[in-house]
């Protein structure tokens, strides 16, 4: 007769019958089992949140910024009344729900209309800038500069564009080495950027308007290019054969689907265009960005924190922003500012210029146009 070891059963049944499911499966194997799964799915998780923090981490640190209230303090034009809005992710009860999302919280721009000053750097520092540039040159330039303005219910937007080739007063602004530059009259707009970088880019156009720039956002060659290509390209129309050895684009008469390369050529051709003049280019800049707009619309970039996400990774490590966007949850703040907007609330336009009465080959604001338009914008 075989020993019933272990039996403490008092109703006679099997020993490990108590341990047993109504499908005879033992319940102690399973249960071990799901406690394995357990752990492992844990350390996943844990593995996959410390590699998001770490992206994101990564990702932040790429983006370089400047401290501009800092630099300029309180001699600047006066700031548009704001009062900060709650995010559009936040929980509305007291207590703040963790969220499973390795996705950055979104961090809400304050309320009312926003200024925001848009430079594309013609730096050809890096392999890939001088590739795209056309060769090395030293130093950098505001190649391109627009004004965004964001109106108080973010239905809306206007894109001013500032010719590089307009002459203005450049003011003294401050230098790293806590100096200062000398006031110079009569100087080409994009120097400042090239005499003092972005914080003399801000303090003149602040000079020029009248206008306080609430945030700064910088971009070079390979950062617009790769933006251009995260978007799967963009698709504008030429009213003119385009042949322009420098910027080494030649496009026939049409419409074209362009790739990053493609547009940045676009961006920067003058040569191949009407007068040659830089008024020639900033009408194909202005017909990119609506461009780039329709496209970020249409694949939900502005909505998907992973389309996002895929910016970010491409763009970062081209940005320079003020301090109030150096962080991913900030930057896509501003796309939730902006996803409201589609290319037909977009409203684009060049500050009125006249040809400068001293130098055909410059401008000047065109008075008193010009003074009407900076108005609009406060």
């Amino acid at each position: 007769m075989t020993e019933d070891r272990g039996s403490g059963s008092r109703d006679g049944v099997h020993g490990d019958g108590g341990n047993r499911d109504a499908d005879g499966r033992r319940r102690g194997r399973r249960s071990h089992a799901l406690r394995t799964a357990g752990v492992m799915l844990g350390c996943i998780l844990m593995l996959t949140g410390a590699g998001a923090g770490w992206m994101y981490w990564q990702l932040n640190d790429n983006i370089q910024s400047v401290d501009i209230d800092n630099a300029l303090g309180d001699d600047r034009p006066e700031r548009a009344a704001a009062v900060s809005t709650p995010s559009p992710t936040a929980s509305s009860s007291d207590e703040a729900t963790p969220s499973p999302s390795p996705y950055p919280s979104v961090s809400a721009l304050p309320a009312g209309a926003l200024n925001i000053l848009v430079l594309g750097s013609d730096s050809r520092s890096g392999e890939r800038n001088s590739e795209l540039g056309g060769g090395n040159s030293s130093g950098a330039r505001s190649d391109t500069a627009m004004i965004v303005h964001l109106d108080s219910d973010r239905t809306e937007a206007t894109v001013v564009s500032i010719p590089r080739d307009t002459l203005v007063t450049r003011p003294s602004c401050p230098t790293s080495s806590g100096g200062s530059t000398a006031v110079a009259y009569n100087a080409m707009f994009n120097s400042a950027y090239s005499v003092g970088g972005p914080v003399c880019a801000i303090k003149t156009v602040e000079q020029l308007t009248d206008v306080r720039m609430d945030h700064y956002i910088e971009i070079d060659f390979a950062g617009f290019a790769d933006l251009v290509d995260t978007l799967g390209g963009v698709t504008v129309t030429t009213e003119e054969d385009i042949d322009d050895d420098k910027s080494q684009l030649h496009l026939d008469a049409g419409t074209h689907h362009l790739d990053g390369t493609e547009a940045l050529a676009l961006a920067r051709t003058r040569h191949g265009i009407g007068d040659g003049s830089d008024l020639g280019r900033i009408g194909l800049q202005q017909q990119l960005i609506k461009a780039m707009l329709e496209e970020a619309t249409a694949s939900d970039l502005l909505t998907s924190p992973t389309r996002l996400y895929e910016v970010a990774d491409a763009v970062t490590g081209s940005l320079t922003t003020d301090t109030g966007l150096d962080s991913l949850g900030e930057l896509m703040g501003l796309a939730d500012a902006l996803s409201g907007i589609s290319a037909d609330d977009l409203t684009t336009v060049t500050m009125p210029v006249v040809t400068a009465p001293y130098d055909a080959n410059r401008v000047v604001a065109d008075e008193p146009e010009a003074s009407e338009l900076w108005a609009s914008l406060r």
